[in-house]
């Protein structure tokens, strides 16, 4: 495929933090063209690499940008945001008590109806008919077990554990700011 039958809708920015860091690995922080060509044109960013492919207006011709840096250094948040996806993140999208990773859900050990508070330190992922198998019982009461114990993350964590689901596209001008195994980048 020549690079103009490529679709502009494939040209994702890969976006870095201005230390040349992804903002995040997963998912990984990327841009669609139309943004990417925004921020360079409003000043925010830098291009670090572009694609062969290019888009026109009546007055200009660009190349798509494949990396861009930002020039502000956006800080990191401090506590990752409690979300589904950050505990199937966490629990690296397999259930606790089975390991299967298919038809995901999130379960309450404490069960909510014995009190149980919907927290880090509470929900695990679990599959559904895990979860259905525990039901509103205690762990003992159900003769399940967990694979590992439900904890707070750190925003760290969360992005090594990103770092060992790469994304399914990886463009070969981005593997110089990824850090994943050399044999997944190929």
């Amino acid at each position: 495929m020549n690079a103009m039958s490529h679709p502009v809708e494939a040209c994702p920015a890969l976006v870095l933090n201005a230390d040349y860091r992804p903002l995040s690995y997963f998912p990984l922080s990327l841009w669609s063209w139309q943004d990417a060509i925004k921020a360079v044109f409003l000043g925010r960013v830098n291009i670090l690499s572009e694609y062969e492919r290019t888009v026109r207006s009546p007055s200009a011709e660009i190349r798509l940008p494949s990396v861009v840096c930002l020039k502000t250094y956006v800080k990191p948040a401090r506590h990752p945001a409690f979300t589904r996806f950050n505990v199937f993140l966490r629990d690296r999208f397999s259930c606790q008590y089975c390991g299967r990773t298919e038809d995901l859900t999130f379960d309450h050990v404490l069960p909510r109806s014995l009190g149980g508070r919907t927290t880090w330190d509470n929900i695990i992922t679990a599959c559904s008919p895990c979860n259905l198998r525990k039901g509103g019982r205690m762990l003992r009461e159900s003769g399940m077990h967990l694979r590992s114990r439900p904890y707070v993350p750190t925003v760290g964590q969360l992005q090594e554990v990103g770092r060992s689901f790469p994304p399914n596209y990886l463009h070969h001008s981005w593997n110089d700011y990824l850090y994943w195994d050399a044999e997944l980048e190929a």
